[in-house]
């Protein structure tokens, strides 16, 4: 069996929070290793602060569609920590702030899905 196979395989048996906490782990790995690099290398950087932006970005789209069933006040939450990351990451990018703060958020998000309860996970946002 392919690699390509086995990683399909492997993902269409995941539950969404568990392809959540699977991406979160993802996107995390990638800022810490942005977190090694010198402030000034913003090339070594930009890649992992860009693709947890897009992440969070998505998330707070996904809370603000009228079909997300998640209760109004995570939603809220979710949708406000999108806006602090995308603030966040810029004030990183310009050199005014640090990268753990990120990664940290990221954990919390990681912690609530591992939780498996009312955590703060979008998969099942969207009505099937």
């Amino acid at each position: 069996m392919s690699l390509q196979a086995y990683q399909r395989t492997a993902t269409s048996a995941e539950s969404p929070r568990e392809t959540e906490y699977r991406l979160f782990a993802q996107v995390t790995l990638a800022l810490m290793e942005a977190a090694k690099c010198d402030p000034t290398d913003i090339p070594g950087r930009i890649d992992a602060l860009d693709w947890n932006r897009r992440v969070w970005n998505f998330l707070g789209e996904d809370c603000s569609s009228p079909g997300n069933r998640m209760p109004p006040q995570l939603r809220a939450s979710i949708i406000s920590l999108s806006i602090w990351v995308g603030k966040h990451t810029s004030a990183v990018i310009r050199r005014e702030e640090e990268i753990e703060p990120l990664i940290e958020i990221n954990r919390m998000i990681m912690q609530g899905l591992a939780a498996g309860g009312g955590g703060a996970g979008a998969g099942t946002a969207q009505a099937a």
